[in-house]
């Protein structure tokens, strides 16, 4: 079994199950959230289609832990085990004297940590408990796996609260300077372990930032889609957009040079956000373009539903974005010749 722990590709089974994980449970709410938003005062039984998507949101830790056990081809018993332990440590419940609270997604660099060492584990034991694993496998995982991850969980939600003061030093600068940085920060992040999500929201990052940092997020999907729409399927390309550019996690760890073409897009994208005075609030920041957040938050700021306001915002989200995705793939892809289409190829299967 120590061969299956320590195995190339073991760590890249990790990260293809988060991403897949977490981008299921965020793409229903990306598409309908804003939409039954809307509607709610006209089709106030919408408000079920918002209570299912907040609920599927706070099973992140599950979904994250069943799609790293498919990754490694686990058995039921073993992959539901898995499952309970990394939904125990993913911070998203938390016991209070009326029973549990959900609430939020939870952390997703704790999800990691506990999934990993819940695989670790299924590993280890293998089949040595023969007709005893029914009975012992679900035990030890979740009270050992879980147990960890529960301990581990102050700790990380630390090292990201760190992390978070880092970004939130950024919004003392000047504002061009801040928008640039802080779409370049946050289109590397998408594409990482770290919760864009809640970093934003830990930092409470509002205004013209919260605008760049989403932009960035914009620049990360349509870049990391048309860049490799030629490897990728249509529907694959359509969730890297609407669902998340996390799905492109395990191939940046795998070639860092494929955010080339991504962070030059993210940095003139944020140029043109503090330009145009785009913002957006701390929810808003972390999801780019998914379910029209980002823009719809920045046109009610700016004001309301008027004109130039809907006009400021598509260029902002869409037209500018889009425009130098397909300009940096030429730069990078063909002239330069530094990726390949083939690099941003995902396997979703």
């Amino acid at each position: 079994m120590k061969n299956k722990i320590f195995e190339k590709g073991f760590g890249m089974k990790i990260l293809n199950g988060v991403a897949v994980g977490s981008v299921v449970v965020l793409i229903p709410g990306a598409l309908l959230n804003e939409l039954f938003k809307a509607l709610l005062p006209v089709f106030p039984q919408g408000q079920f289609v918002l209570n299912a998507t907040a609920l599927a949101m706070t099973m992140m830790g599950v979904a994250v832990g069943v799609a790293i056990s498919m990754m490694f081809k686990f058995t039921p018993i073993q992959t539901v085990s898995v499952a309970m332990a990394t939904g125990m440590g993913s911070g998203a419940w938390k016991l209070t004297a009326d029973g549990f609270l959900f609430k939020g997604s939870g952390d997703i660099i704790n999800m990691t940590l506990t999934a990993t060492i819940a695989v670790i584990m299924v590993l280890y034991f293998g089949n040595r408990f023969k007709a005893y694993t029914m009975l012992l496998v679900p035990t030890l995982i979740l009270i050992v796996a879980g147990g960890l991850g529960l301990f581990l969980l102050p700790y990380v939600q630390k090292i990201t609260g760190a992390v978070a003061q880092g970004i939130s030093y950024l919004l003392d600068l000047q504002p061009i300077v801040m928008s640039v940085l802080m779409a370049i920060i946050f289109a590397m992040m998408i594409v990482s372990p770290l919760s864009t999500v809640g970093i934003a929201l830990a930092v409470n990052l509002a205004g013209v930032g919260s605008g760049a940092a989403n932009v960035g997020i914009c620049a990360a999907a349509f870049g990391l889609a048309i860049t490799g729409w030629k490897s990728n399927e249509v529907g694959t390309n359509i969730a890297l957009i609407l669902g998340s550019p996390k799905m492109a996690m395990p191939n940046v760890i795998k070639q860092p040079k494929i955010m080339m073409p991504i962070l030059a897009n993210a940095a003139v994208s944020g140029l043109v956000c503090a330009i145009l005075g785009q913002q957006g609030t701390p929810m808003s920041a972390g999801f780019g373009i998914s379910g029209l957040i980002g823009p719809v938050n920045a046109i009610n700021l700016a004001g309301g539903w008027t004109f130039p306001n809907i006009l400021r915002a598509t260029i902002t989200f869409v037209v500018v974005p889009v425009a130098l995705a397909f300009l940096f793939r030429y730069v990078f892809v063909n002239m330069k010749k530094m990726v390949k289409s083939e690099d941003y190829f995902i396997d979703v299967q």
